[in-house]
């Protein structure tokens, strides 16, 4: 399936209007390791000698270090592949408050021969503060992974043995169930061997605001990184989603030159991965389509044309003259909302059946070397209501079709003219569709230099005058304007699809 990031600039940057890049700032993770040695420091001189007995810049200046330690090591995880960056930086964190907890337990021991208990607190509390900073820095660092790869144009695989976010979220909320509970049962025992044991003198009154206080404390901590995590996690998976809504949104207005970014390798980027063969298919449908109704178009114009040999290119020629007037126009502030490039593409596919009505008159007419009679010419002139007709009934027999409508518009209304003298219904100005009406110059500019067995090919500039004469009359001034400017191009056009006697 091709990739995303393979397609152009224009693609990555349509795909994506309402979301902006996020700027991860270095700093988070410095914050991070401060606010767990400050929360380390207030409370783990209650259950550790050695934190009871130091001054905090004696306990801040190893968690400095360790933090420096973090910093190149940081820099060459961002080395290596997208794949493995946020799991290597989750296991580089973890691994940095297991080195403090270490650090302290073996001080612990060697200054005050420290009993397991003790030590086992540190650890467990170190521990717990390092897996709520590492999965809050990994979550970070997740994020900025995905803008990463949109601004990069690449892609994640996604593999059978891709992680789970589902998984992810719920060892997670275990892992904090788990740690509350158990921190919650030590502060208990903790607590009733301060009272009972040691024997500590105090009211009733005292112990319970004490226990209170300190109950009070741990839970706020817990709760507010289980709140940051939680949130974390919301934020990444609004974000997933918002890329997946964002191309269902385009797809559902039609627009399938979009994807999703496959930035994860979970649920989400299985499901981005899904859309995006989904999209492929659509594409690929749609495109089938396009590619069936232009060889119809090819072919109805040409069964037209056959009846009438003496056209020769007429259609290419009329229909590239057709695209080079909408396309000038389309930088007029009056056409400008209109031409857009979808409708100039329909327009231009449309203009080889402006004749396809042709079908219904008889041969004695349309065939006819001379001049013909005025009946003759009545007759003649339904051939724009007969293509009108036509098309009429393939309308009716599909949704609302946008190609279909624009090709009826150009065969009923092409012989009208701007000073309402035209036919069939004689309508004038804008209420001719301004399709018709480039429609109705591109014709007239052929004719005039095609060789007919009633006239000869005239000049460029003999055409030119004729077809100026006929400003606000039988030509919309805008179309005529467009003309003079684009000149050259229906010169070129002429030239490379000359008609072969």
């Amino acid at each position: 399936m091709p990739s995303l990031f393979n397609s152009s600039a224009a693609v990555t940057d349509y795909l994506y209007p309402s979301i902006q890049p996020i700027s991860y700032s270095q700093q988070q993770p410095l914050i991070h390791y401060l606010i767990a040695a400050t929360l380390f420091a207030v409370y783990g001189g209650q259950v550790c000698p050695l934190l009871e007995s130091i001054t905090w810049w004696q306990l801040f200046i190893p968690l400095l270090l360790i933090y420096l330690l973090r910093l190149p090591l940081i820099g060459f995880i961002h080395k290596v592949e997208y794949q493995k960056r946020v799991s290597a930086q989750f296991y580089l964190d973890i691994g940095l408050f297991l080195l403090a907890a270490a650090g302290l337990v073996g001080a612990n021991l060697y200054l005050y021969d420290a009993p397991w208990h003790s030590n086992m607190k540190v650890l467990f509390g170190m521990m717990m503060l390092g897996t709520f900073v590492s999965v809050d820095l990994a979550l970070q660092q997740e994020k900025q992974l995905a803008y990463e790869l949109i601004e990069a144009r690449r892609e994640l695989e996604v593999g059978q043995q891709a992680s789970s976010f589902v998984q992810k979220f719920a060892l997670m909320a275990g892992v904090l169930v788990v740690s509350i509970s158990l921190v919650l049962f030590l502060v208990v025992n903790k607590d009733l061997e301060w009272l009972l044991v040691e024997g500590v003198k105090l009211s009733p009154e005292q112990a319970r605001n004490s226990i209170l206080k300190e109950f009070a404390f741990i839970t706020v901590v817990i709760l507010a990184y289980a709140l940051l995590i939680i949130w974390r996690y919301a934020s990444n998976m609004s974000m997933y989603l918002k890329f997946e809504n964002n191309v269902l949104q385009q797809v559902a207005e039609g627009n399938l030159m979009v994807r999703v970014p496959v930035a994860s390798q979970d649920e989400f980027g299985t499901m981005a991965q899904g859309t995006n063969a989904m999209v492929e298919s659509l594409y690929a449908a749609q495109n089938g389509l396009k590619e069936t109704r232009d060889a119809t178009i090819v072919a109805l114009a040409s069964l037209a044309e056959a009846r009438d040999n003496e056209t020769g290119a007429h259609i290419q020629r009329a229909q590239l003259y057709v695209k080079v007037l909408a396309e000038h126009l389309s930088q007029h502030p009056t056409h400008s909302d209109y031409l857009d490039v979808e409708t100039i593409d329909l327009i231009y596919k449309a203009a080889p059946l402006h004749d396809i009505g042709k079908v219904g008159i008889p041969d004695s007419i349309l065939l006819k070397p001379g001049k013909l009679t005025d009946d003759e010419f009545v007759i003649m002139k339904t051939h724009a209501q007969i293509g009108a007709d036509a098309l009429q009934q393939a309308i009716e027999s599909v949704s609302e079709n946008a190609f279909l409508r624009h090709a009826q518009d150009i065969a009923v209304n092409h012989h009208e003219k701007w000073d309402g003298s035209g036919y069939p219904q004689g309508k004038q100005g804008d209420d001719i569709p301004l399709s018709a009406r480039l429609m109705a110059l591109a014709d007239v500019y052929d004719a005039l230099i095609s060789q007919r067995v009633y006239k000869p090919a005239f000049s460029h500039d003999k055409a030119k005058e004729i077809i100026l004469e006929g400003s606000g009359k039988h030509f919309d001034p805008d179309v005529i304007d467009a003309f003079v400017a684009c000149e050259d191009a229906f010169v070129e056009i002429a030239r490379n699809l000359k008609d072969e006697h």
